[in-house]
């Protein structure tokens, strides 16, 4: 019988025993299980009453998500506006393809640790993204352009976003405008003038640069690649988005005949600013509809009552969509457009966003916190990623230390990345958002906007060779792949000939299309979550996560960001990263193609380009000229706003409150210089 389980016993004893014992024994025996499950209860709800209530919720609530994602369609309020999107696709072979697909685990703890480390985006610690769904009709393409005057890079905006759903556009600035100067025949100033990128002095020159965009639209979004005068300039873009929204009031109001009273009488003895350009003068742009040309050379405030003025500011304050860079901490540790003063530069940057919180700027990001020049300068992945988190958490707390609330200022922070060929790119947005996310919740009490990490990505320049420049469009379309994969909020590709020179017509169609290729074609895209769950994925992220928290403990040890720049630990990193590339690029030890091997029968010489792309001198004759007559026509104002400006600075005033209204008087250079004499100008520490 010892071989018997204890049922089978149970009936060999029916054979042998009295009916009164085996009924004793059934009994007993019911006894024992029951015993056994009630220890079991008892064990089980002590393990339950140590599990958080969020870890208790999840797995209570998994049942429920799986069903929600097994759905045809999936609704969710942002900022309470409902949003219902189809769940799946179908192949041409007629399979269903699902666009979230979610873990097949039973065990609790596998569900837990998969919702606490990973989880659907759209949830928290947001790995896998900070929306739910991407949206529909509006691709993550953000194409980056600057050349010349404002009119010649208007012309190729409106070519880059000619049928596009939504309007995405990425601004490079030339280096005179970076440096916070004007348009000069100075030898020093004229040769670079709209040279890499385009010439800004005024807020005219702003206005005509996204003219024929509405910039309140909900699908115009603008991002500004400026970091020493960024205030200036953002300062000139929201008087433009303000201007467009009065000329739209005008427009709808019939009071034209009034407004051209005004500007007849302000231009009876000056020269009306136009919009021309030299290498198209023939007509605006296809595509421009003028939206923004018609109060050129004026403020909305001269033309209008300031009830209705202010209505129309703060509405479009509040509507206004972009990125101005404004990362000065990038910039001493990378980039080097450094102008200010460091301590100063903050203080700009603290007042931008104080600004912003003040007048229900939520749209708009006042700083894009940029992994992508650390990069470029030659930092690794993971380098990269965390001096710009870092950096991150740097203007946090000084943001704090002024007094402002987390959940007022962080939703209006934004990051930017590099996407190279390394492996650990194939993870970045995927460890930024859960560090951010985490150190939001649990450290700064951040409410879920907070806790949302958005980044936009662009792929990598120093990818870009010289020789066999066509090889350079498959690097782009893989780190592309990368990007898209990872869940990026914005991407720009770069152009195969960027190596060489400024990017043609051309080069940016076929730059713009690895994109659309992608996320409109390839169909492993339409999942979402098409990485989530790869060993290697999970691996990796866990990785990168790592090491970023460890070089974070190297920075706490050097005085935080701020200590260890002094001691130029972030340059000196970045700078012997650069040369192990280098090294390794020209031993052979990191296989290019093209480059160092596969080399072609000619031996794959540097490609030397057929027009070097530069801006023209009647461009930049053009920007002078412009620039002298909006000081003649301001003189008489320019001098006492300057001088109300300074007192602002001297008086600890919003700066940035006081910029908005000099920019309609000043130029770029003379706020500049304004500025230095009571802010100081930025000297390197040796």
């Amino acid at each position: 019988m010892k071989c018997l389980n204890l049922s089978a016993q149970v009936v060999v004893l029916n054979w042998f025993l009295p009916a009164q014992i085996v009924r004793f024994i059934k009994v007993e025996r019911s006894k024992a299980i029951a015993m056994s499950t009630d220890l079991l209860k008892e064990k089980f709800e002590a393990l339950s009453k140590q599990l958080h209530p969020d870890a208790e919720t999840m797995l209570k609530d998994w049942a429920g998500l799986q069903e929600t994602y097994n759905k045809d369609f999936f609704e969710y309020t942002v900022r309470n506006k409902t949003v219902k999107q189809p769940l799946t696709s179908t192949s041409l072979s007629g399979t269903r393809i699902p666009r979230v697909v979610l873990p097949k685990y039973k065990d609790w703890g596998d569900i837990l640790k998969w919702q606490l480390q990973e989880n659907i985006a759209g949830e928290f610690p947001f790995t896998a993204g900070v929306f739910p769904l991407k949206r529909e009709g509006e691709d993550p393409t953000r194409m980056f352009a600057g050349e010349g005057s404002p009119e010649r890079t208007n012309k190729r905006f409106h070519y880059v976003s000619l049928d596009q759903p939504a309007i995405r556009l990425s601004t490079a600035f030339d280096s005179v405008t970076l440096y916070g100067e004007d348009p000069d025949h100075r030898p020093d100033i004229y040769g670079k003038t709209g040279n890499s990128g385009v010439s800004i002095a005024t807020v005219d020159d702003i206005k005509k640069l996204y003219c024929g965009f509405d910039l309140c639209d909900a699908k115009t979004s603008v991002s500004m690649t400026i970091n020493g005068p960024a205030p200036v300039i953002l300062a000139f873009f929201m008087n433009a988005a303000i201007d467009q929204a009065c000329e739209k009031w005008i427009e709808q109001n019939n009071q034209w005949k009034k407004v051209n009273e005004v500007i007849k009488s302000k231009y009876q003895h000056h020269l009306k600013p136009v919009y021309y350009n030299p290498i198209a003068p023939e007509r605006l742009p296809q595509g421009n509809n003028g939206l923004g040309l018609k109060l050129l050379g004026l403020s909305g405030d001269e033309v209008l009552p300031a009830e209705v003025y202010g209505q129309l500011k703060a509405e479009a304050l509040s509507q206004v969509r972009g990125t101005v860079q404004a990362d000065i901490l990038k910039e001493d540790q990378a980039q080097n457009t450094c102008i200010f003063s460091t301590e100063f530069a903050l203080r700009l940057m603290g007042d931008v966003q104080q600004y912003f919180t003040e007048n229900d700027v939520r749209n708009f990001y006042s700083v894009s916190i940029s992994g992508y020049h650390i990069a470029e300068a030659g930092a690794n992945p993971v380098t990269q990623l965390a001096f710009t988190l870092a950096n991150g958490f740097t203007y946090v707390e000084y943001y704090l230390s002024r007094g402002m609330h987390i959940d007022d200022f962080a939703p209006n922070l934004s990051f930017f990345f590099s996407n190279g060929m390394d492996p650990e790119y194939s993870v970045i947005g995927r460890v930024a958002r859960r560090i951010w996310a985490k150190a939001m919740k649990y450290k700064y009490n951040g409410n879920e906007r907070s806790q949302k990490l958005k980044y936009h990505i662009q792929t990598s320049g120093r990818s870009l060779h010289a020789q066999e420049i066509d090889f350079n469009d498959i690097r782009t379309t893989l780190q592309a792949l990368y990007a898209i994969y990872d869940n990026c909020n914005s991407l720009h590709t770069n152009a195969y000939d960027e190596a060489i020179t400024t990017p043609t017509e051309e080069s940016v169609r076929r730059a713009m299309a690895i994109q659309l290729i992608i996320n409109r074609e390839l169909g492993s895209a339409k999942t979402e979550n098409f990485i989530q769950g790869s060993f290697i994925i999970e691996e990796l992220t866990n990785l990168v996560e790592e090491a970023v928290l460890y070089e974070f403990d190297r920075i706490t040890e050097r005085g935080g960001v701020l200590g260890a720049m002094e001691r130029m630990y972030q340059r000196n990193k970045i700078q012997e990263e650069s040369l192990q590339y280098e090294t390794l690029k020209h031993t052979g030890g990191l296989p290019i193609i093209g480059v160092n091997t596969f080399l072609n029968s000619k031996g794959s010489p540097t490609v030397k380009p057929g027009e070097v792309i530069r801006a023209a001198t009647e461009e930049k004759e053009q920007q002078i000229q412009n620039l002298k007559a909006f000081h003649h026509r301001n003189k008489t104002v320019a001098c006492e706003k300057l001088m109300q400006l300074k007192d602002v600075a001297v008086n600890n005033g919003n700066l940035f409150e006081a910029l908005m209204e000099t920019v309609k008087y000043c130029s770029l250079g003379q706020i500049t210089r304004a500025l230095y004499e009571v802010g100081g100008q930025y000297r390197r520490n040796m």
